[in-house]
Order: C-alpha cells, then sequence, then structure tokens
C-alpha cells in the first residue's frame, strides 16, 4: 500500500518571527517548500467542488429525480463522515505520503464506478454504493493546514494569516469547482464533471505527496490513545457546530440548483454558487490580513451570528422575488460571513488538539462537515421535491441558528 516518493529530506524548522511579524500573505511564501505543497493541494482540492454538483447533474438528468440525487450524495459524504477519521489516524501514524496517494486511488475507483453506473442506467442501489466508496478520499485541506501548524508553530499571527489562505483555497475551490463542472456536463456529457474531477485529484494528490521537505515528521503512538480525541476538552460541542454548519452547505447547494432549475436556468447555478464562494473567499483574505480582536473562543459565537443573519438573504431573496439576479447577489452577501466562521473554528481545533494529532483532529472537523453537508443535501431535496425550491432555503437559515445556538450553550471561557 505504501508509495515512496524518493529519499526524505530533512523538515525546516518553523521559522522564528516575532509573533504579529506574519499578517502578510507573501511572508506565508517566503518558506521553503510552501509554493511547491500548495500548488499540489490547490489541484487536488479543486475537484471537491465538483464531485457533489457533478453526481446531482448526472443522476437528476438520467433519473429526474433532485431527491435521489441528494440521497446519493448524502450517502457517499455520511461515509467520507465514518471512513475519514481512520484514514486520518493512518496519515498521523505512517505519513502523508504513504497515506494519501493510495487512499485517493480507492476514491477514484469509486467516483469512475457511479458514472459507469449513471451511464448505463444501472439499478439505483448501485448509485449509493459506487458513491459510498469514495469515502476514503485524504483530507487534503487538513494535510496542507497541519504542514503550515508545524512551519509556524512559533508565528500565531502567521499561522491566522495561513488558516485564512486555506479558507480562501477552499472557497476559491468551491467556487471554481461548481462552474467547471456546470460547463463540463452541459458542453461536453453528463459524467465530464465527474472524470475531470477524478483526473484533477489524482494529479494534485501525487504532486503534493511528492514534497516530502514539508511533511510533519511521524509520530507513532499507542493504540489504546486512538479513541480518546473525541473527548479532549471543548471538542464534543465544537465538532457539533461544525455539523450543523456543514448542513448550511450542503443544502444551499442542493436547494440552488433546484432552485435555478425551476426558473428553467440550470446552467446558471453553478455561477450562483459560486458567488456565494467568492463572497466567502474575499471575505476570508481581508480576514486573514486583518488581527482579529478579541480571543478566539469570543470570536465564534459573534461569527455564527452574523452567518446565521446574513443566511436570512437568499430564503427572503427567492420568497419575495423569485428572481436569480436578486438571489445571487443574496447568495454573494451570505457568503461574507461563512470564511471568518470557519478560520475562526478551524483555529480553535487547533488549539483543542493534542500535540501529533493535528491531522486527525482537522479531519475530524471535516467529518462533522460532510456529515453535516449529507443531512443538508438531503434535506434540501427533500424540501425542493415536496414543498418548493424557495422554501428550501429555509434549511440553510434553520441550520446556521442550531450552529449558533449550540455554540453559546457550550460556550467556554476565553483562553486566549
Amino acid at each position: 500500500m505504501a508509495a515512496d516518493f524518493g529519499p526524505r529530506r530533512k523538515a525546516p524548522g518553523p521559522p522564528r518571527r516575532k509573533s504579529g511579524s506574519g499578517n502578510s500573505y507573501r511572508r506565508l511564501f517566503t518558506i521553503p517548500g510552501t509554493l511547491a505543497f500548495t500548488t499540489g493541494n490547490l489541484i487536488a482540492r479543486l475537484p471537491m467542488g465538483m464531485f457533489s454538483i457533478s453526481a446531482v447533474i448526472m443522476i437528476a438528468g438520467t433519473r429526474d429525480s433532485y431527491a435521489l440525487a441528494g440521497a446519493v450524495t448524502a450517502t457517499g459524504l455520511a461515509a467520507t463522515a465514518v471512513v475519514a477519521p481512520w484514514t486520518a489516524r493512518l496519515v498521523d501514524r505512517y505519513g502523508q505520503a504513504r497515506i494519501a496517494v493510495p487512499a485517493t486511488a480507492i476514491a477514484a475507483l469509486g467516483s469512475l464506478a457511479l458514472l459507469l453506473c449513471v451511464r448505463y442506467g444501472a439499478p439505483d442501489w448501485t448509485l449509493f454504493a459506487a458513491y459510498a466508496a469514495t469515502a476514503t478520499t485524504p483530507n487534503t485541506g487538513g494535510m496542507s493546514r497541519a504542514r503550515w501548524a508545524r512551519l509556524l508553530k512559533d508565528d500565531p499571527a502567521g499561522l491566522h494569516t495561513a488558516n485564512s489562505f486555506e479558507q480562501a483555497v477552499d472557497e476559491l475551490c468551491f467556487m471554481l469547482g461548481p462552474m467547471l463542472a456546470v460547463f463540463l456536463c452541459g458542453t461536453f456529457f453528463p459524467e465530464a464533471g465527474t472524470l475531470a474531477g477524478v483526473v484533477l485529484m489524482l494529479t494534485g494528490v501525487l504532486v503534493f505527496a511528492a514534497q516530502r521537505a514539508t511533511e510533519p515528521p511521524v509520530r507513532g503512538r499507542p493504540r489504546t490513545a486512538a479513541a480518546s480525541l473525541l473527548r479532549a476538552p471543548g471538542m464534543p460541542p465544537l465538532l457539533i457546530g461544525f455539523l450543523a454548519t456543514g448542513a448550511v452547505f450542503g443544502s444551499m447547494e442542493v436547494v440552488t440548483i433546484g432552485f435555478a432549475d425551476a426558473q428553467g436556468h440550470r446552467s446558471a447555478a453553478g455561477v450562483i454558487i459560486a458567488l456565494q464562494a467568492a463572497g466567502s473567499g474575499a471575505a476570508g483574505l481581508l480576514y486573514g490580513a486583518l488581527k482579529p480582536p478579541g480571543p478566539t473562543e469570543r470570536r465564534y459565537p459573534w461569527s455564527l451570528a452574523a452567518m446565521a443573519l446574513l443566511m436570512s438573504g437568499p430564503l427572503l431573496a427567492a420568497t419575495l422575488t423569485g428572481s436569480l439576479l436578486v438571489l445571487a447577489g443574496a447568495l454573494l452577501v451570505a457568503g461574507m460571513a461563512t470564511a471568518p466562521t470557519m478560520v475562526t473554528a478551524m483555529t480553535l481545533i487547533q488549539h483543542r488538539t493534542p500535540e501529533g494529532r493535528l491531522n486527525e483532529g482537522m479531519t475530524l472537523a471535516v467529518t462533522g462537515l460532510l456529515g453535516g453537508i449529507a443531512v443538508g443535501s438531503a434535506a434540501g431535496g427533500w424540501v425542493v421535491e415536496r414543498v418548493s425550491a424557495a422554501a428550501g432555503y429555509g434549511v440553510p437559515v434553520t441550520a446556521a441558528a442550531v450552529a449558533l445556538l449550540i455554540s453559546l450553550a457550550t460556550a467556554r471561557p476565553a483562553a486566549r
């Protein structure tokens, strides 16, 4: 199962900077090796914004059911939520390169199986089985953040900037990914988005894994400690918050596709979804360039409150106007609260994760997101099909409000 990429060089030590001197994106890439692993990671992460929407377009177009499409994607995401922590545990124990490459290959086979099942009219249950096989997809964003965390462990301000940059990369991928998927599926054939995603994912992971100099060192640990991370102080409520936040993202995507389709403009769905990601990415970059006031513990509920408030905009736009143009503007504004929320939440994860298990901790956070996306996708698809596409925007509003209530009910004293 192991894949070797040549002799491993000694990882560069963390740069010695004064705290506060790292609030510059340019300075991040003066660290040797960071540009190379970031490039590979960007290629690997772009398909993350393509797979779900490609699957929805494929399945809804051939089976004429958004409920089925939402349920299939939800099943795959739920399977990932179960498998991802185990994959991350292996990464922490054996190294990123040795685990990520074979795990990605298995996930790629699952995506190709889904493509073939859809194209050749296989029974519905095969779609669920094929998409569930993609659960081994490694958390490339978490692996990238783990590298930054090691390189900048003595520079909190620089790490804040790096976390904000990583979140902006996430948003860029979820901005370009849906647009690329819709373009490929509409211009060529319905399975083109999934096929291109598989190629990009495999290429990006191979490039990323080859950058051994910046890979965090492997720290073996006893198996008896493996299950204790869920009991780390402050982790359970934070992970539940990620679950609720994920439901915002999952429902928003499916509902937006359904709303655009109901207006007779399915091809516009990718652009509209991209606008939300664009707003989030811009806000994330600005958030990273600034020194946020107050402790992280206190900023988290405020960011969730802003997200809950702004998510009501798309609901009002869809129900009161029914205009795609107005909806696009509302999604752009709503997206501006998501990146600061995610950056703050990921920083809390880094604070609360025991040393040597950072990739596992961040993967648990992403697992929570994926579980929430699965629930949100299924709920959004159900409301679109059983009630209306406009009413579907009530799902992300509800999910954001739940995330806020969880954070308020489990607030801890600010430690930093």
